[in-house]
């Protein structure tokens, strides 16, 4: 029997509905506003909503200088449902 330990975390999250999400996050800088860097954030998060993208993006904003100037979203379904197909016919070999 597998005990709950032995499970990861992140493939709970996954079965609970979660996905891989990836942000490319374009901000300006604090000391040249003219100039723009980029921060990748990653994190098992739901579709539509985001709400840990969401919750970080409060925290930016709230606790970081550099203003944000976009925020690209990228987000895929690890664990998906099996497709299921009718089989048109058997054929048995002996």
């Amino acid at each position: 029997m597998v005990g709950k330990s032995t499970v990861s975390a992140d493939f709970v999250r996954q079965l609970a509905g979660y996905g891989l999400t990836t942000a490319e996050i374009l901000y300006r800088r604090p000391d040249r506003h003219w100039l723009l860097q980029t921060y990748v954030w990653q994190d098992y998060d739901l579709f539509p909503n985001f709400p840990a993208l969401r919750h970080f993006l409060a925290f930016w904003e709230k606790s970081i200088e550099g203003p944000l100037f976009s925020v690209t979203v990228a987000h895929s379904q690890l664990v998906k449902p099996a497709e299921f197909r009718s089989v048109g016919g058997e054929f048995r070999l002996n």
